[in-house]
Protein backbone atom coordinates (compact mmCIF):
# COMPACT_ATOMS: atom_id res chain seq x y z
CA UNK A 1 0.00 0.00 0.00
CA UNK A 2 1.38 3.39 -0.97
CA UNK A 3 1.37 6.03 1.73
CA UNK A 4 1.80 9.49 0.23
CA UNK A 5 2.31 12.83 1.92
CA UNK A 6 0.95 15.79 -0.06
CA UNK A 7 2.19 19.05 1.44
CA UNK A 8 0.13 22.20 1.10
CA UNK A 9 -2.93 20.08 0.41
CA UNK A 10 -5.35 22.65 1.83
CA UNK A 11 -4.20 25.26 -0.68
CA UNK A 12 -5.31 25.93 -4.23
CA UNK A 13 -3.35 23.46 -6.36
CA UNK A 14 -2.77 21.10 -3.44
CA UNK A 15 -6.48 20.60 -2.75
CA UNK A 16 -7.07 19.56 -6.36
CA UNK A 17 -4.19 17.08 -6.18
CA UNK A 18 -5.41 15.66 -2.85
CA UNK A 19 -8.94 15.25 -4.19
CA UNK A 20 -7.69 13.53 -7.35
CA UNK A 21 -5.49 11.06 -5.47
CA UNK A 22 -8.03 10.28 -2.73
CA UNK A 23 -10.78 9.56 -5.26
CA UNK A 24 -8.70 7.86 -7.94
CA UNK A 25 -6.58 5.66 -5.66
CA UNK A 26 -8.69 4.26 -2.80
CA UNK A 27 -5.89 1.75 -2.16
CA UNK A 28 -3.46 4.59 -1.32
CA UNK A 29 -3.25 6.38 2.01
CA UNK A 30 -3.12 10.14 1.42
CA UNK A 31 -1.77 12.35 4.22
CA UNK A 32 -2.45 16.04 3.69
CA UNK A 33 0.15 18.11 5.60
CA UNK A 34 -0.68 21.79 5.79
CA UNK A 35 0.21 24.55 8.27
CA UNK A 36 -3.07 26.33 7.50
CA UNK A 37 -1.55 29.72 6.84
CA UNK A 38 -3.82 32.41 5.40
CA UNK A 39 -4.04 30.56 2.03
CA UNK A 40 -4.87 27.15 3.52
CA UNK A 41 -8.56 26.34 3.71
CA UNK A 42 -9.99 22.92 4.60
CA UNK A 43 -13.31 23.99 3.09
CA UNK A 44 -11.57 23.22 -0.21
CA UNK A 45 -11.74 19.52 0.73
CA UNK A 46 -15.15 19.17 2.37
CA UNK A 47 -16.21 16.58 -0.20
CA UNK A 48 -13.44 14.10 0.70
CA UNK A 49 -12.63 14.89 4.34
CA UNK A 50 -14.33 11.72 5.64
CA UNK A 51 -12.86 9.31 3.09
CA UNK A 52 -11.21 6.31 4.79
CA UNK A 53 -7.95 6.72 2.85
CA UNK A 54 -7.50 10.41 3.78
CA UNK A 55 -5.86 12.04 6.80
CA UNK A 56 -5.23 15.70 7.53
CA UNK A 57 -2.25 16.72 9.67
CA UNK A 58 -1.80 20.34 10.72
CA UNK A 59 1.96 20.80 10.77
CA UNK A 60 4.77 23.08 9.62
CA UNK A 61 7.08 21.48 7.06
CA UNK A 62 9.96 23.42 8.66
CA UNK A 63 9.47 21.31 11.82
CA UNK A 64 11.95 18.56 11.00
CA UNK A 65 11.20 16.41 14.05
CA UNK A 66 7.48 16.34 13.26
CA UNK A 67 8.10 15.55 9.59
CA UNK A 68 10.50 12.72 10.44
CA UNK A 69 8.12 11.25 13.03
CA UNK A 70 5.20 11.44 10.58
CA UNK A 71 7.15 9.59 7.91
CA UNK A 72 7.92 6.83 10.38
CA UNK A 73 4.36 6.69 11.71
CA UNK A 74 2.75 6.55 8.26
CA UNK A 75 5.53 4.51 6.60
CA UNK A 76 5.62 7.06 3.80
CA UNK A 77 6.56 5.84 0.33
CA UNK A 78 6.13 9.09 -1.58
CA UNK A 79 6.03 12.86 -1.12
CA UNK A 80 4.33 15.35 -3.42
CA UNK A 81 5.62 18.71 -2.22
CA UNK A 82 3.39 21.69 -3.03
CA UNK A 83 3.55 23.69 0.22
CA UNK A 84 5.01 27.12 -0.50
CA UNK A 85 4.60 30.81 -0.06
CA UNK A 86 3.71 31.88 -3.59
CA UNK A 87 2.56 35.50 -3.88
CA UNK A 88 5.23 37.76 -5.37
CA UNK A 89 3.92 40.94 -3.74
CA UNK A 90 4.13 39.32 -0.30
CA UNK A 91 7.69 38.13 -1.02
CA UNK A 92 8.76 41.70 -1.79
CA UNK A 93 7.44 42.83 1.59
CA UNK A 94 8.61 39.81 3.61
CA UNK A 95 11.40 37.79 1.93
CA UNK A 96 12.38 36.02 5.18
CA UNK A 97 9.10 34.11 5.35
CA UNK A 98 9.58 32.94 1.77
CA UNK A 99 13.13 31.78 2.44
CA UNK A 100 12.03 29.93 5.57
CA UNK A 101 9.08 28.09 4.05
CA UNK A 102 10.25 27.53 0.51
CA UNK A 103 13.92 26.77 1.17
CA UNK A 104 14.22 25.50 4.73
CA UNK A 105 10.85 23.75 4.58
CA UNK A 106 11.91 21.84 1.48
CA UNK A 107 15.25 20.97 3.07
CA UNK A 108 13.47 19.73 6.20
CA UNK A 109 11.31 17.38 4.11
CA UNK A 110 14.26 16.16 2.07
CA UNK A 111 16.35 15.35 5.13
CA UNK A 112 13.46 13.64 6.92
CA UNK A 113 12.75 11.50 3.87
CA UNK A 114 16.43 10.70 3.42
CA UNK A 115 16.90 9.51 7.01
CA UNK A 116 13.68 7.49 7.01
CA UNK A 117 14.14 5.83 3.62
CA UNK A 118 17.85 5.08 4.05
CA UNK A 119 17.08 3.19 7.28
CA UNK A 120 14.70 0.81 5.49
CA UNK A 121 15.91 -2.57 4.16
CA UNK A 122 14.81 -1.62 0.64
CA UNK A 123 16.09 1.96 1.06
CA UNK A 124 14.98 4.11 -1.91
CA UNK A 125 13.37 1.29 -3.88
CA UNK A 126 9.77 2.22 -4.71
CA UNK A 127 10.10 5.71 -3.19
CA UNK A 128 9.67 9.11 -4.80
CA UNK A 129 10.11 12.77 -3.80
CA UNK A 130 8.23 14.99 -6.23
CA UNK A 131 8.82 18.75 -5.94
CA UNK A 132 6.45 21.23 -7.65
CA UNK A 133 8.05 24.50 -8.67
CA UNK A 134 7.29 27.49 -10.91
CA UNK A 135 8.22 28.92 -14.30
CA UNK A 136 9.31 32.11 -12.55
CA UNK A 137 12.69 30.57 -11.66
CA UNK A 138 13.68 31.00 -15.31
CA UNK A 139 13.36 34.79 -15.32
CA UNK A 140 11.69 36.47 -18.28
CA UNK A 141 11.35 36.01 -22.04
CA UNK A 142 11.40 38.48 -24.89
CA UNK A 143 8.09 39.79 -26.22
CA UNK A 144 8.43 38.18 -29.66
CA UNK A 145 5.84 36.13 -31.54
CA UNK A 146 5.98 34.61 -35.03
CA UNK A 147 4.13 36.36 -37.82
CA UNK A 148 0.59 35.16 -38.26
CA UNK A 149 0.44 33.51 -34.83
CA UNK A 150 -1.04 35.41 -31.93
CA UNK A 151 -1.79 34.27 -28.38
CA UNK A 152 -3.26 32.04 -27.19
CA UNK A 153 -0.94 29.50 -28.80
CA UNK A 154 -1.89 25.96 -29.67
CA UNK A 155 0.56 23.06 -29.38
CA UNK A 156 1.03 23.18 -33.16
CA UNK A 157 1.58 26.94 -33.07
CA UNK A 158 4.28 26.50 -30.44
CA UNK A 159 6.14 24.11 -32.75
CA UNK A 160 5.97 26.67 -35.56
CA UNK A 161 7.12 29.31 -33.10
CA UNK A 162 10.21 27.25 -32.23
CA UNK A 163 11.07 26.70 -35.87
CA UNK A 164 10.83 30.42 -36.55
CA UNK A 165 12.42 31.81 -33.41
CA UNK A 166 14.37 29.05 -31.67
CA UNK A 167 14.12 28.90 -27.89
CA UNK A 168 11.44 31.45 -27.22
CA UNK A 169 9.79 29.38 -24.52
CA UNK A 170 11.13 28.12 -21.21
CA UNK A 171 12.47 24.60 -21.69
CA UNK A 172 13.75 22.22 -19.03
CA UNK A 173 17.35 23.29 -19.66
CA UNK A 174 16.73 27.05 -19.58
CA UNK A 175 19.20 28.76 -17.25
CA UNK A 176 17.75 29.91 -13.93
CA UNK A 177 17.48 33.67 -13.60
CA UNK A 178 15.01 34.55 -10.78
CA UNK A 179 14.08 38.21 -10.30
CA UNK A 180 11.90 38.27 -7.17
CA UNK A 181 12.40 36.96 -3.62
CA UNK A 182 9.64 34.44 -4.37
CA UNK A 183 11.27 33.04 -7.50
CA UNK A 184 14.70 33.10 -5.85
CA UNK A 185 13.38 31.01 -2.95
CA UNK A 186 11.81 28.50 -5.34
CA UNK A 187 14.99 28.31 -7.41
CA UNK A 188 16.97 27.52 -4.26
CA UNK A 189 14.54 24.79 -3.26
CA UNK A 190 14.79 23.26 -6.76
CA UNK A 191 18.58 23.11 -6.40
CA UNK A 192 18.32 21.37 -3.03
CA UNK A 193 15.99 18.72 -4.46
CA UNK A 194 18.36 17.98 -7.33
CA UNK A 195 21.35 17.99 -4.96
CA UNK A 196 19.72 15.29 -2.81
CA UNK A 197 19.48 13.08 -5.88
CA UNK A 198 23.04 13.76 -7.00
CA UNK A 199 24.55 13.44 -3.51
CA UNK A 200 22.47 10.72 -1.86
CA UNK A 201 20.72 8.99 -4.75
CA UNK A 202 17.25 10.08 -3.58
CA UNK A 203 14.65 9.43 -6.32
CA UNK A 204 13.52 13.00 -7.01
CA UNK A 205 11.55 14.74 -9.76
CA UNK A 206 11.05 18.49 -10.28
CA UNK A 207 8.32 20.14 -12.33
CA UNK A 208 7.98 23.81 -13.22
CA UNK A 209 4.49 25.00 -14.07
CA UNK A 210 2.92 28.12 -15.52
CA UNK A 211 0.17 30.26 -13.94
CA UNK A 212 -2.73 28.13 -12.68
CA UNK A 213 -6.36 29.22 -12.53
CA UNK A 214 -9.60 27.54 -11.51
CA UNK A 215 -11.81 26.82 -8.45
CA UNK A 216 -10.59 27.30 -4.87
CA UNK A 217 -7.83 29.82 -5.68
CA UNK A 218 -7.15 32.30 -2.89
CA UNK A 219 -8.51 35.71 -3.97
CA UNK A 220 -5.21 37.56 -3.82
CA UNK A 221 -4.50 36.11 -7.27
CA UNK A 222 -5.59 37.94 -10.40
CA UNK A 223 -8.53 35.91 -11.70
CA UNK A 224 -10.50 35.23 -8.47
CA UNK A 225 -9.69 38.73 -7.17
CA UNK A 226 -11.07 40.34 -10.30
CA UNK A 227 -14.15 38.09 -10.44
CA UNK A 228 -14.99 39.13 -6.89
CA UNK A 229 -14.24 42.81 -7.52
CA UNK A 230 -16.42 42.85 -10.64
CA UNK A 231 -19.22 41.20 -8.69
CA UNK A 232 -19.04 44.02 -6.11
CA UNK A 233 -18.12 46.69 -8.67
CA UNK A 234 -14.79 47.47 -7.00
CA UNK A 235 -11.69 48.77 -8.88
CA UNK A 236 -9.59 46.29 -10.87
CA UNK A 237 -5.92 47.25 -10.21
CA UNK A 238 -3.74 46.55 -13.26
CA UNK A 239 0.06 46.79 -13.01
CA UNK A 240 1.67 49.15 -15.53
CA UNK A 241 -0.15 49.00 -18.85
CA UNK A 242 -1.27 45.41 -18.37
CA UNK A 243 1.02 44.19 -21.13
CA UNK A 244 2.84 41.51 -19.12
CA UNK A 245 2.27 38.09 -20.69
CA UNK A 246 1.59 34.85 -18.81
CA UNK A 247 0.94 31.27 -19.87
CA UNK A 248 -2.26 29.99 -18.18
CA UNK A 249 -3.05 26.42 -17.14
CA UNK A 250 -6.35 25.12 -15.77
CA UNK A 251 -5.65 23.67 -12.32
CA UNK A 252 -7.28 20.29 -12.97
CA UNK A 253 -5.03 19.82 -15.99
CA UNK A 254 -2.07 20.52 -13.72
CA UNK A 255 -3.32 17.95 -11.20
CA UNK A 256 -3.59 15.36 -13.99
CA UNK A 257 -0.02 16.11 -15.00
CA UNK A 258 1.20 15.70 -11.41
CA UNK A 259 -0.55 12.33 -11.17
CA UNK A 260 1.02 11.16 -14.42
CA UNK A 261 4.53 12.38 -13.58
CA UNK A 262 4.42 10.97 -10.03
CA UNK A 263 3.63 7.52 -11.38
CA UNK A 264 5.43 7.44 -14.72
CA UNK A 265 8.00 10.24 -14.76
CA UNK A 266 11.71 9.43 -14.93
CA UNK A 267 13.69 9.89 -11.73
CA UNK A 268 16.02 12.91 -11.69
CA UNK A 269 14.22 14.50 -14.65
CA UNK A 270 12.60 17.91 -14.88
CA UNK A 271 9.28 18.41 -16.66
CA UNK A 272 7.74 21.74 -17.63
CA UNK A 273 3.95 21.95 -17.38
CA UNK A 274 2.24 24.73 -19.32
CA UNK A 275 -0.94 25.47 -21.20
CA UNK A 276 0.48 26.77 -24.52
CA UNK A 277 -1.90 29.56 -23.64
CA UNK A 278 -0.29 33.00 -23.51
CA UNK A 279 -2.31 36.11 -22.76
CA UNK A 280 -1.48 39.70 -21.94
CA UNK A 281 -2.84 40.59 -18.51
CA UNK A 282 -5.08 43.31 -19.92
CA UNK A 283 -6.58 40.90 -22.46
CA UNK A 284 -7.33 38.23 -19.87
CA UNK A 285 -8.91 40.88 -17.65
CA UNK A 286 -11.23 41.92 -20.48
CA UNK A 287 -12.26 38.28 -21.03
CA UNK A 288 -12.99 37.94 -17.30
CA UNK A 289 -15.04 41.18 -17.27
CA UNK A 290 -17.10 40.12 -20.28
CA UNK A 291 -17.72 36.66 -18.81
CA UNK A 292 -18.71 37.90 -15.34
CA UNK A 293 -20.97 40.60 -16.77
CA UNK A 294 -22.74 38.10 -19.02
CA UNK A 295 -23.23 35.51 -16.27
CA UNK A 296 -24.52 38.17 -13.87
CA UNK A 297 -27.04 39.37 -16.44
CA UNK A 298 -25.28 42.66 -17.00
CA UNK A 299 -24.47 44.12 -20.38
CA UNK A 300 -21.27 42.47 -21.62
CA UNK A 301 -18.35 44.83 -21.07
CA UNK A 302 -20.38 47.05 -18.77
CA UNK A 303 -17.70 46.95 -16.06
CA UNK A 304 -14.68 47.82 -18.23
CA UNK A 305 -14.56 51.18 -16.45
CA UNK A 306 -13.48 49.37 -13.26
CA UNK A 307 -10.00 48.89 -14.75
CA UNK A 308 -7.53 51.05 -12.80
CA UNK A 309 -3.89 51.24 -13.85
CA UNK A 310 -1.42 51.30 -10.94
CA UNK A 311 2.35 51.62 -10.58
CA UNK A 312 4.10 48.50 -11.84
CA UNK A 313 5.51 45.99 -9.38
CA UNK A 314 9.28 45.99 -8.71
CA UNK A 315 11.13 43.36 -10.73
CA UNK A 316 7.99 42.52 -12.72
CA UNK A 317 8.95 40.01 -15.45
CA UNK A 318 7.45 40.86 -18.82
CA UNK A 319 6.71 37.40 -20.23
CA UNK A 320 6.62 33.75 -19.13
CA UNK A 321 5.88 30.92 -21.55
CA UNK A 322 6.34 27.20 -20.89
CA UNK A 323 7.27 24.57 -23.47
CA UNK A 324 5.51 21.35 -22.43
CA UNK A 325 6.52 19.28 -25.44
CA UNK A 326 8.84 17.01 -23.42
CA UNK A 327 5.96 16.04 -21.14
CA UNK A 328 3.72 15.55 -24.13
CA UNK A 329 6.26 13.40 -26.01
CA UNK A 330 7.35 11.22 -23.08
CA UNK A 331 4.11 10.78 -21.12
CA UNK A 332 1.34 11.84 -23.51
CA UNK A 333 0.01 14.74 -21.44
CA UNK A 334 -1.50 17.88 -22.90
CA UNK A 335 -3.99 20.45 -21.58
CA UNK A 336 -7.63 19.48 -22.01
CA UNK A 337 -9.29 22.91 -22.00
CA UNK A 338 -9.07 25.94 -24.22
CA UNK A 339 -8.76 29.10 -22.16
CA UNK A 340 -12.22 30.47 -22.94
CA UNK A 341 -13.78 27.18 -21.80
CA UNK A 342 -11.68 27.13 -18.65
CA UNK A 343 -12.54 30.75 -17.81
CA UNK A 344 -16.24 30.04 -18.30
CA UNK A 345 -16.04 27.11 -15.84
CA UNK A 346 -13.97 29.15 -13.40
CA UNK A 347 -16.22 32.21 -13.36
CA UNK A 348 -19.32 30.04 -12.98
CA UNK A 349 -17.73 28.24 -10.03
CA UNK A 350 -16.91 31.44 -8.13
CA UNK A 351 -20.33 32.95 -8.79
CA UNK A 352 -22.02 29.73 -7.63
CA UNK A 353 -19.82 29.50 -4.52
CA UNK A 354 -20.15 33.04 -3.21
CA UNK A 355 -20.34 31.76 0.38
CA UNK A 356 -16.84 30.25 -0.01
CA UNK A 357 -15.52 33.56 -1.34
CA UNK A 358 -17.31 35.65 1.29
CA UNK A 359 -15.92 33.49 4.12
CA UNK A 360 -12.41 34.17 2.86
CA UNK A 361 -12.73 37.87 2.17
CA UNK A 362 -14.42 38.41 5.54
CA UNK A 363 -11.80 36.36 7.41
CA UNK A 364 -14.47 34.04 8.87
CA UNK A 365 -12.59 30.93 7.70
CA UNK A 366 -9.54 31.98 9.75
CA UNK A 367 -11.60 32.37 12.92
CA UNK A 368 -12.96 28.85 12.43
CA UNK A 369 -9.48 27.31 12.18
CA UNK A 370 -8.13 29.42 15.02
CA UNK A 371 -10.83 27.93 17.26
CA UNK A 372 -10.14 24.41 16.05
CA UNK A 373 -6.33 24.36 15.82
CA UNK A 374 -5.14 27.43 17.72
CA UNK A 375 -3.86 30.77 16.47
CA UNK A 376 -2.00 30.69 13.17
Amino acid sequence: MKSIIITGGAGFIGSHVVRLFVNKYPEYRIINVDKLTYAGNLANLKDIENKPNYRFVKADICDFDTMYALMQEEQVTGIIHLAAESHVDRSIKDPFTFARTNVMGTLSLLQAAKLYWEALPEKYDGKRFYHISTDEVYGALEMTHPEGITPPFSTQASSEHHEAYGEDFFVETTKYNPHSPYSASKASSDHFVRAFHDTYGMPTIVTNCSNNYGPYQFPEKLIPLFINNIRHRKPLPVYGKGENVRDWLYVEDHARAIDLIFHQGTVAETYNIGGFNEWKNIDIIKVVINTVDRLLGRQEGEDMDLITYVTDRAGHDMRYAIDSRKLQAELGWEPSLQFEEGIEKTVRWYLEHQEWMDNITSGEYEKYYDDMYGKR
